[in-house]
């Protein structure tokens, strides 16, 4: 977190002396609060951050669907400068991170679970589109 928030004093000074405008918006979205907790209740367990994929299916098992997906993110990244002056400038570089989606059924009424899995372990659980 230190990191960013030197990346988003540079971005402030930068911007002040009218560099551009998007790396304080990126600065900005890294900074942002993370989204609360969930998780998903299947055949009376519990799935939530960190399990591992084979206890998901051992849970709730196979999924309805199964979708792989690029998440953008960015990563921060330093320019060193031809000349010594002020010192290395900071670049926020878009990247790719390969993550999977598994979304199950609730039942009807229910909204479905997705399950985001990354690394072979589950980043996030949310709600989807409800089911009639």
């Amino acid at each position: 977190m230190h990191i960013l928030a030197r990346v988003l004093s540079l971005a402030l000074r930068r911007h002040a002396a009218g560099a551009a405008p998007w790396l304080l918006a990126a600065a900005a979205a890294l900074l942002a609060p993370a989204a609360q907790a969930q998780s998903l209740g299947c055949n009376g367990y519990l799935v939530s951050r960190g399990d591992s994929r084979v206890s998901v299916l051992q849970k709730c098992g196979q999924p309805l669907d199964r979708e792989s997906i690029c998440v953008p993110t960015y990563q921060l990244g330093w320019v060193l400068p031809s000349q010594r002056r002020q010192g290395p400038d900071a670049l926020l570089l878009p990247q790719c991170v390969p993550m999977e989606d598994w979304t199950y059924d609730r039942g009807p009424g229910s909204f479905l679970g997705i399950v985001r899995l990354y690394n072979g372990a589950v980043e996030s659980v949310r709600d989807g589109d409800r089911m009639r």
